[in-house]
């Protein structure tokens, strides 16, 4: 499914983000590695859901009116049973904000390899067009703030100036007795998000924000773990 359907579905749903599938749906569209995933209505599909899929796995809520799934207590991780998926979306199905919200369902996906957290996100701005953003992901962007921009399209040497001018950058070439993750993997993403083919020029009338939260990097490769895309009016896809 390419970008313009998925987006396109979206809106015919009048929805003004896309769902974590469709985000991840998108992500792969433009080769940006994904874990693989189901969507079930009810425990009782577990079962059915787990074939093909790797153990353990994390289990999400899809709710249009729930944005940030772990604020309202809706992503349970290492889950190694069909039983296990049963029993988690039972107890998130009976927590207040999921009980009250309109859930069209579960995500069931393979647990991504251990990594470094990454963030990568995007943005519409009014005067500039689309931008990038690149951090390390956890404590350091949530409270030093460590991240880069850069007005798209950027190039490959803006991506590795964009790790360079990290201030935590030292970790990612294993520092402290760390494996050292690729870099090469994080500027593919970079690349592929914020390129001159990338997605948020393809994509500049209809994304307002992309957020890769987190992206978990290891010594060989990037898989974007969640995915959540706000798209802009509609008068401005027009």
């Amino acid at each position: 499914m390419d970008s313009n359907t998925i987006i396109a579905e979206a809106r015919r749903k009048g929805r003004a983000a896309l769902d974590e599938a469709a985000g991840k749906a998108l992500l792969a569209s433009y080769g940006i590695a994904v874990p693989k995933t189901r969507v079930v209505k009810t425990p009782e599909e577990a079962d059915a859901a787990l074939q093909g899929l790797r153990l353990p796995v994390v289990v999400k809520v899809v709710s249009p009116e729930i944005l940030h799934k772990s604020d309202a207590g809706g992503v349970q991780v290492n889950l190694a049973s069909a039983e296990a998926v049963r029993e988690a979306i039972r107890t998130m199905s009976a927590l207040p904000r999921i009980r009250d919200a309109l859930v069209e369902g579960w995500l069931i996906e393979e647990m991504a390899p251990a990594g470094q957290e990454m963030v990568i996100g995007g943005l519409l701005d009014p005067q500039f067009g689309p931008l990038i953003m690149v951090g390390l992901g956890g404590i350091f962007v949530e409270v030093l703030s460590d991240v880069s921009f850069r007005i798209c399209p950027i190039t490959r040497l803006d991506a590795e100036e964009m790790l360079d001018e990290l201030k935590g950058a030292a970790i990612l070439g294993g520092a402290r007795g760390r494996k050292p993750v690729s870099r090469e993997a994080i500027i593919d993403v970079l690349l592929k998000i914020g390129g001159e083919n990338g997605l948020l020029m393809q994509n500049e009338n209809d994304i307002q924000e992309a957020d890769l939260n987190p992206v978990i990097v290891s010594d060989d490769g990037a898989i974007a773990v969640d995915a959540r895309f706000i798209l802009t009016h509609a008068e401005v896809a027009k």
